[in-house]
């Protein structure tokens, strides 16, 4: 049972609001994953066919910025990491966040909320965004307001 992070990106609120009850059930701390220029409704537009995400996540090689790299990851066993489904998957900006840090030795754990889609292949996509030997975990989608009890129980259950 080593240090935990609950590593999270959010455009709307909810999978922050998940993310920090999770971090409260799980012992861990929290880290937001921020955008270098934040999201805008009219960026997030998934209708729209040239709005920003639609742009990103149209193509596979595009790395959104990072306001910051200061996340510890060195400090922690167990990295969480969270972010809405976006066209079926993580948005890009996880895959520029994972292959910001070194994650050797460490233990992943994706978790998502959505709208309306699974995970379907997400974790497959983001492990080739991760350098070094890390240990990922079954991911989970976390749809609702699933309790605080809910949460532990489900990470008790990974055994980290």
């Amino acid at each position: 049972m080593g240090k935990k992070l609950v590593a999270y990106f959010s455009a709307s609120g909810v999978t922050s609001e998940l993310a920090k009850k999770l971090a409260e059930a799980a012992g861990a701390d929290l880290y937001e994953i921020k955008p270098e220029v934040p999201y805008t409704k009219a960026d997030l537009d998934w209708k729209d066919s040239q709005s920003r995400s639609s742009i990103e996540m149209k193509g596979p090689s595009s790395r959104p910025a990072l306001a910051d790299k200061n996340a510890n990851i060195a400090a922690y066993d167990v990295v969480f990491v969270g972010f809405p489904i976006w066209w079926y998957v993580a948005p890009t900006i996880i895959n520029t966040f994972l292959e910001s840090y070194d994650f050797s030795g460490k233990t992943i754990v994706p978790f998502a909320t959505s709208g309306s889609s699974g995970l379907g292949k997400t974790k497959e996509k983001l492990q080739t965004s991760v350098s070094g030997a890390a240990l990922w975990k079954e991911g989970k989608l976390l749809n609702g307001k699933p309790s605080k009890d809910d949460l532990a129980a489900w990470v008790k259950s990974l055994n980290v």
